[in-house]
């Protein structure tokens, strides 16, 4: 079996006395997406902040065959990993563009290349550029956040929530670029969810959390389509 370019092993996270993950393992192979499902609490943020090194965390988490350890979460995102959290993440007072060039904070050399692959996928951008971020709608303001992580040049991209609070006009337009961005260009992406119909169209693998732990995980095509999985786990 190839080596995947992320794998959590038996990973362990708490807050104070409150336990949030209970030995998760999970995989992600280069250029594959995977999503993670389950109930509020179940752990999905947790998951991916032990990714980041945003939380404490047991357990060992390896990138691109190299455990993590307890680098923090500036060299984490200087390996390759961009974290959009769930909410926009913009820099409200500050404009579009400035916005933009704080993605590009642990490249060195020219941006010109990177900048005009942006404006491919968010045209506006280039349109908006002296705008406050703070202006933008909620849609908007998640686009600019994902523009912002592209400019990383991230092999891994997690994604938390990119639906939260947005219309389903707007979540089809964010699901299609990351899409785009997987199918185009071999992103990785690892995406927390709670619309798991549009989630599980996106990924080629799921894994589900309850209380913190697998509760199951296989391919995407066979969890949507298994109805016992879909009324126990996923809602619809």
């Amino acid at each position: 079996m190839t080596a995947p370019l992320l794998e959590l092993v038996d990973v362990h996270a708490r807050y104070g006395q409150l336990q949030a993950l209970r030995g998760i393992s999970l995989r992600v192979g280069e250029g594959e997406v995977v999503t993670v499902l389950g109930a509020n609490g179940a752990g999905k943020t947790t998951t991916l902040r032990a990714v980041s090194n945003t939380v404490r965390h047991d357990g060992e988490v390896r990138f691109d065959g190299k455990a993590l350890g307890r680098r923090g979460p500036a060299a984490v995102a200087r390996l390759g990993i961009a974290h959009l959290p769930a909410g926009s993440g913009t820099f409200a007072e500050l404009t579009v563009w400035e916005n933009l060039r704080l993605g590009a904070y642990t490249r060195r050399g020219p941006l010109h290349d990177d900048f005009a692959r942006v404006e491919r996928y968010f045209p506006w951008v280039a349109e908006r550029r002296n705008e406050q971020a703070g202006s933008l709608s909620g849609g908007e303001q998640q686009m600019l956040a994902l523009a912002r992580a592209l400019l990383q040049r991230p092999r891994l991209l997690l994604l938390d929530e990119p639906s939260l609070g947005l219309a389903p006009r707007l979540v089809s337009r964010i699901f299609g670029i990351v899409q785009q961005l997987n199918e185009s260009e071999g992103l990785s992406v690892l995406v927390v969810e709670q619309n798991a119909r549009i989630a599980l169209e996106l990924a080629h693998t799921a894994y589900v959390l309850e209380l913190g732990r697998v509760a199951l995980s296989g391919p995407s095509a066979e969890l949507r389509d298994d109805d016992a999985v879909r009324r126990s786990y996923l809602g619809y």
